[in-house]
């Protein structure tokens, strides 16, 4: 029986996370333990920047919203608590596309908010 080599398979996995490591500079990019080393420290950045671009993006549309908002004479929390005692349930990303491009019908969420925030302060 002849004995086993496994000079091919293991070529083949470093092969695999030296292509993955294309791009990284000096040593990073072509010694094996270097570049397996920084390959997975990026695919742990990756994952992070994942969940962190969620937040980011909530936090953009929330200055938006509130942006539009002062120039209605409104704060945001105001308009926020307007709209939920109204019913309305758009979220976040939806109100902050409609007071980019569509003002006049953010206008009208407002003046309904503000109507609503009245009605429960008598």
């Amino acid at each position: 029986m002849p004995r086993v080599k496994r000079g091919v398979t293991s070529k083949r996995r470093h092969k695999k996370m030296i292509k993955l490591a294309e791009g990284f500079y000096g040593r990073k990019k072509n010694l094996w333990t270097r570049a397996t080393e920084q390959v997975q420290k990026g695919w742990q950045a990756s994952f992070k920047g994942r969940k962190l671009k969620k937040r980011e993006f909530r936090n953009l549309w929330i200055v938006r919203i509130n942006a539009a908002c002062r120039e209605n004479g409104i704060s945001y929390s105001r308009f926020m608590n307007g709209l939920s005692k109204a019913g309305i349930e758009l979220n976040r990303k939806q109100l902050a596309e409609m007071a980019v491009t569509d003002m006049a019908s953010f206008t009208k969420l407002v003046e309904t908010a503000k109507e609503n925030i009245v009605v429960a302060a008598k």
